[in-house]
């Protein structure tokens, strides 16, 4: 190996290393949601390491809200590709990810074990209707940047009948993209011809379909793994719009978890630092131990890895295209529905007397007048509230 060779070889695991360091002490202290997460990778990225330009990190923002999955994860993924290659791509994800979703199987792990318990149940008594404030605060927080004209309020609110309706929410968020795509594209006079059709909009269904058809109604590791395969791949929107897909899948159709059983799965995500989507590695173990978690975490993340892989290199023309664009926003919207959807059958089923209500309340009260306040303090305090109110 010349001397030329082995400089490069060393440079190249020197900014493996670097990408792996950056990632995992993000990973350790990013709450707060993806927003507060893609702030501190543009400091530690572009302010302080200079690793891209803040133009071409704004380009990958964008990207990220044209494919599936959670934003900042994808994000970690797109910067570590720039910065280490393929090795970087993995490392970047990986690390990121690590912290949430082993902290998150520790407390599902002690939920299991204690969470029945009658000295430990009044704190996830609490938690529930704080986890609902936080879900209300998201949902202005997108709408007012999702309400982008009168018909995508149109549009948000026909997904959000459907899914109180009973439809899938899988169906009702990508059957809300194609309306927006076809209806915004003609009304608005644009060109007609299918310039870009978006992968999701081509695959995703019939592989959305193929699973759900395969799978039977009893328990099989293979079930659990391909049921957050197929959520992790038709994700779009927030992390919260999980909830949704969650509930339909694991509560309604296949009954492996109660509704009270999913907000505590939430509430404990919302103690973690890094991508909500730990809840799954919660849920994961809830049904099925270690070997559930792993699966549960490894079916939910793998496809942002796949589709970043994918889509890094057509970024431009994936920003180009104004059918994707405007499938982009009809999603948006939907996913939007979906949440409020989500908000009112969750509500009926945690608020059942005074005391849930109370801490519903104030929970709102607080993410609207504090609105910096991180999400976490806000489930801490709802189960202390809850613990102290459960024994009146």
């Amino acid at each position: 190996m010349g001397a030329q060779t082995l400089s490069a070889l060393i440079k190249e695991i020197d900014m493996l290393k670097e990408v792996a360091g950056v990632f995992f002490k993000l990973g350790l202290v990013a709450f707060g949601g993806p927003a507060a997460h893609i702030a501190m990778m543009e400091e530690e990225v572009v302010s302080k390491r200079k690793w891209m330009s803040r133009e071409h990190f704004l380009d990958l923002v964008g990207a990220t809200n044209l494919i599936p999955g959670p934003n900042s994860t994808e994000m970690a993924i797109h910067c570590g590709f720039h910065r280490a290659g393929w090795l970087g791509l993995i490392a970047a994800g990986v690390c990121f990810i690590f912290p949430a979703v082993t902290l998150t199987g520790l407390l599902a792990y002690f939920y299991v074990e204690y969470g029945h318990l009658p000295n430990i149940e009044p704190f996830f008594y609490g938690i529930r209707p704080a986890v609902l404030a936080i879900i209300i605060s998201a949902i202005f927080k997108l709408g007012k940047k999702a309400l982008k004209s009168w018909e995508l309020g149109v549009i948000g609110f026909v997904v959000m009948l459907s899914v109180l309706m009973g439809v899938s929410e899988v169906v009702s968020i990508l059957g809300g993209g194609l309306l927006g795509m076809v209806w915004l594209n003609t009304k608005k006079g644009k060109d007609k011809s299918l310039i870009f059709l978006p992968m999701s909009l081509k695959k995703l269904p019939l592989m959305t379909i193929a699973s759900s058809s395969a799978l039977g109604i009893t328990f099989s590791f293979s079930q659990l793994f391909l049921s957050f395969l197929k959520i992790g791949c038709v994700l779009f929107g927030s992390g919260y719009v999980l909830i949704a897909y969650l509930e339909g899948e694991f509560v309604n159709r296949l009954g492996w978890l109660t509704q009270s059983q999913l907000l505590d799965a939430v509430a404990i995500g919302q103690f973690t630092p890094g991508p909500v989507l730990s809840t799954a590695t919660f849920i994961g173990y809830q049904i099925q131990g270690i070997q559930g978690a792993a699966l549960a975490t490894l079916g939910i993340f793998l496809p942002s890895f796949l589709f970043v892989a994918l889509l890094n290199p057509i970024i431009p023309k994936l920003r180009k295209s104004k059918w994707a664009s405007q499938f982009l926003d009809a999603v948006n919207i939907s996913a939007v529905g979906i949440m409020g959807a989500v908000v009112a059958q969750l509500g009926t089923a945690s608020i059942t007397n005074w005391k849930p209500m109370v801490i519903a309340v104030a929970s709102i009260i607080t993410v609207f007048i504090y609105k910096k306040v991180n999400a976490a303090w806000i489930v801490l305090g709802g189960s202390l509230v809850g613990y102290i109110l459960a024994f009146i």
